[in-house]
């Protein structure tokens, strides 16, 4: 009989000690029993490593001086020796059935370049608020994603880091994740939408992790936050160019000619938003309004995988922002980006969206 595959967890931290013992336990307390958890702090200055100490050889810490997201992915990757990877942010917590569940996939569909889960959000206190991730009118899509992920990789639903499981042997394939690149809280971009090119995406419908929702939060805004929307802006950009690398590498037929050939709807109303809200701050010097407006209509137009009723919303969006005054600007950018504030409006989305 085979044995189940190694799942090995790696906590990724960097000043989160309040939150760190969670993290660790709900990776040991896994029903999973073929199971290594790591630690990695990354040059934390708070009471983390005084933490990771008491655990002993419960866990392998890896210590290091601060470097980021992606040094630490790095770091914990190549120290781990398992079959499966799960990268946990030390401020949230997996359910304890969790490896089962993902290893149970990967072993029923070896192909797998992906799994992805729900996530429950907790509070500071780890108190559930009630939300689940993702938003219950957005499509969850299994399969092949390539098709997606060479158009318009940043209009499918994607989980943060700890809603994921990978290959390690897919992901030997695309690691180093590029340290200078993608900086101190990036690199979940690079591996969300790298690992579709390598095989098949399974989404499970079930809670696998709790994501907690803090004053520390790196991308949880409740909102409008410019200046996050400038550095999403960057690491749509920056990841564009990786999808194409890669894309050539593996010869994937549909693959773009060039990075600005993907042309996702979100990473052109991010750009919108920036340029019309605060124009002297966005990160795109030579972007023009009316550019952007044919390519908000391009990228409308392009979606393959929702009615036409839907993609006219889009660029009715599109066209309304490039002409509204600051006030109505602000408006639409928050329907946009705020799904929780338009819940009447979510119910047509969720009509409207094919499949």
């Amino acid at each position: 009989m085979k044995p189940d595959p190694l799942v090995s967890i790696i906590i990724n931290n960097y000043n989160y000690g309040r939150f760190l013992k969670d993290a660790i336990a709900s990776a040991l307390e896994q029903t999973y029993s073929n199971l290594e958890v790591l630690v990695v702090d990354d040059g934390s200055t708070d009471d983390s490593r005084q933490i990771i100490s008491g655990y002993g050889d419960r866990i392998l810490p890896v210590l290091k001086e601060n470097g980021g997201q992606a040094s630490a992915f790095n770091a914990g990757f190549f120290q781990s020796r398992g079959d499966i990877v799960i990268f946990l942010d030390a401020d949230d917590i997996l359910l304890p059935g969790t490896a089962k569940m993902v290893s149970e996939v990967f072993q029923t569909c070896p192909a797998t370049a992906k799994v992805e889960y729900r996530l429950a959000v907790i509070d500071t206190a780890g108190n559930p608020t009630g939300e689940i991730k993702p938003p219950l009118h957005m499509p969850l899509r299994s399969g092949d994603m390539r098709p997606f992920v060479l158009k318009f990789p940043y209009d499918q639903t994607w989980m943060a880091t700890s809603g994921n499981a990978f290959p390690a042997r897919f992901l030997r394939e695309i690691f180093p994740v590029p340290q200078q690149e993608y900086g101190p809280v990036g690199a979940d971009w690079y591996l969300s939408h790298l690992m579709p090119l390598y095989g098949p995406v399974v989404f499970i419908e079930d809670v696998g992790a709790y994501y907690r929702v803090h004053e520390a939060n790196n991308y949880e805004a409740s909102s409008l936050n410019l200046s996050s929307i400038r550095q999403t802006i960057k690491y749509m950009a920056l990841t564009n160019r990786f999808i194409k690398q890669f894309a050539e590498r593996l010869e994937l037929e549909g693959r773009p000619k060039k990075s600005g050939d993907l042309l996702s709807v979100s990473y052109v109303s991010n750009r919108m938003i920036s340029y019309k809200l605060e124009r002297q701050a966005h990160p795109l010097r030579q972007e023009r309004l009316l550019l952007m407006l044919v390519d908000g209509i391009r990228a409308s137009s392009g979606r393959f995988d929702i009615s036409w009723p839907m993609k006219m919303m889009f660029t009715g969006w599109f066209l309304l922002m490039a002409v509204a005054p600051r006030p109505l600007a602000v408006l639409l950018a928050e329907l946009f980006l705020f799904p929780e504030r338009r819940k009447q409006l979510n119910r047509l989305l969720k009509f409207l969206h094919k499949g």
